[in-house]
């Protein structure tokens, strides 16, 4: 079944104290191609996230979005430190001493005392936020294939429309083709016959004219190969693999095929059918390119 390229995910992952969240995103690209923003301090994450990202899409621009959750609303958390807390207490004790006072030291009066407590940001436990990054990573993709999945239904149906257009009409070509040779002798007869004006005519130099143009205007090669293109084209369309690229080939070749077809006829009715077929090949041309 074919997959678009294009396509939205988002995974949210907690492990211990480090909470994750990741966006996927995903555009047309030739390649794979994967950009990844990361916090700062999760950065040295990008080389492993990539390969992550491309053991699953075969083509495409993806970009990951990583934020890390700060444990509180500013990010920061009070810390302690002790060892300036266990001065403060001793030169309390100190004065006291000093003063003959009774030494009774309450806890809070030393908590208060500068430095003591004080706003840090938080440090990053990076085993843990690894492995967040990595489970909400792989949520996020596995919602972005999804999607790309179900837009790549919608393609392989309008695309299935557009071939059965195509195959009808070259079905059609292939069918007047014959009748255009017809058509060109019986104008041909009545030109020369209006020309010659009672003289006789040799019916061989006319058979001979005829044959000409029947085949300069053979479109039987064209038509044979345009089906053989339709056919693969039908078999890359049932594909597990990436095919996008191999279509936009086939695409390629099919226009050809029937530039070709319509530059050699000179019947109204093929020209109608060819015309009718180069609008469809285009639009399956732009569809193509949405195809991983």
């Amino acid at each position: 079944m074919l997959k678009s390229m294009t396509g939205f995910g988002s995974g949210r992952a907690r492990v211990g104290d480090e909470e994750v969240s990741v966006e996927a995103r995903s555009l047309n690209h030739k390649f794979c191609e994967v950009k990844v923003r990361l916090p700062r301090e999760l950065s040295a994450l990008e080389p492993t996230l990539v390969k992550q990202v491309k053991d699953r899409l075969a083509r495409g621009s993806v970009e990951i979005l990583v934020r890390r959750q700060a444990a509180t609303v500013s990010g920061n958390v009070p810390t302690v430190d002790v060892a300036l807390a266990r001065e403060y207490a001793r030169a309390f004790r100190e004065v006291a001493e000093a003063m003959g006072q009774s030494v009774e030291i309450a806890w809070s009066q030393v908590a208060n005392q500068p430095g003591v407590i004080r706003l840090e940001e938080k440090g990053v436990d990076v085993e843990s936020a690894t492995q967040a990054t990595q489970t909400a990573l792989q949520q996020a993709l596995a919602a972005l294939e999804t999607m790309r999945n179900t837009e790549g239904e919608s393609i392989h149906t309008d695309l299935d429309a557009r071939m059965k257009l195509i195959e009808g009409w070259s079905q059609e070509v292939a069918r007047l083709a014959p009748r255009a040779v017809s058509d060109y002798q019986q104008r041909l007869t009545d030109r020369v016959a209006e020309l010659a004006r009672g003289v006789a005519v040799d019916p061989q130099r006319l058979a001979q004219e005829v044959a000409l143009f029947a085949e300069r205007t053979d479109i039987a090669e064209e038509v044979t190969r345009l089906a053989t293109h339709l056919e693969q084209f039908r078999l890359l369309m049932a594909s597990p693999e990436p095919v996008g690229r191999r279509m936009d080939f086939l695409v390629q070749e099919m226009h050809r095929e029937v530039n070709t077809t319509g530059s050699k006829s000179q019947h109204a009715e093929i020209s109608a059918r060819v015309v009718s077929m180069k609008a469809e090949v285009e639009r399956i041309r732009e569809q193509v390119q949405n195809v991983e």
